[in-house]
């Protein structure tokens, strides 16, 4: 095989439709936009419209009201501290504050805050300083013999 024999193959190579190019190629004139109108200009794109029918977002109920400055709060189990302190990553020692959650890699970013919640088992004596945290991760933490301090005005629930 020379290199002027090579070939793709066959089927794979698709040519593209010359839109508007004249009677001959099939796709002339109006190229397969149909006559006039809206639709038939370029640069139009008519989202949710369905030609008068009342639209889908339209037809769907909408209830509730969503705060636009709620907060976020990042969330973390208790089950999920306990393996990372026995990995080595936590130091119980000192106190484990929400930027040394950060840098353990335990959580990405501490949006408004990071709550505690009480999945999973915890056994180590932890001294933990978060935004919040449930009643049963403060009951949890506090049986283990470890102290969790809730900061801010974000309160237990």
């Amino acid at each position: 095989m020379k290199l002027h024999e090579l070939r793709d193959n066959p089927g794979a190579v698709k040519k593209r439709t010359r839109v508007g190019r004249g009677p001959g190629s099939g796709k002339g004139k109006m190229g397969g936009r149909g006559i006039k109108g809206q639709k038939s200009r370029s640069g139009v794109a008519i989202n949710g419209y369905e030609g008068g029918q009342m639209p889908l977002y339209q037809r769907l109920p909408k209830r509730g009201f969503n705060k636009p400055n709620r907060k976020e709060f990042a969330v973390i189990n208790l089950g999920l501290i306990q393996k990372f302190v026995d990995a080595g990553k936590l130091d119980v020692k000192s106190a484990i504050t929400e930027d040394a959650l950060v840098a353990s890699g335990l959580v990405r970013r501490k949006l408004d805050g990071i709550r505690v919640l009480a999945k999973g088992e915890i056994t180590a004596k932890l001294n933990l300083e978060v935004t919040g945290a449930s009643k049963a991760a403060i009951e949890a933490v506090e049986k283990a013999g470890g102290s969790l301090k809730v900061t801010k005005a974000a309160a237990a629930e």
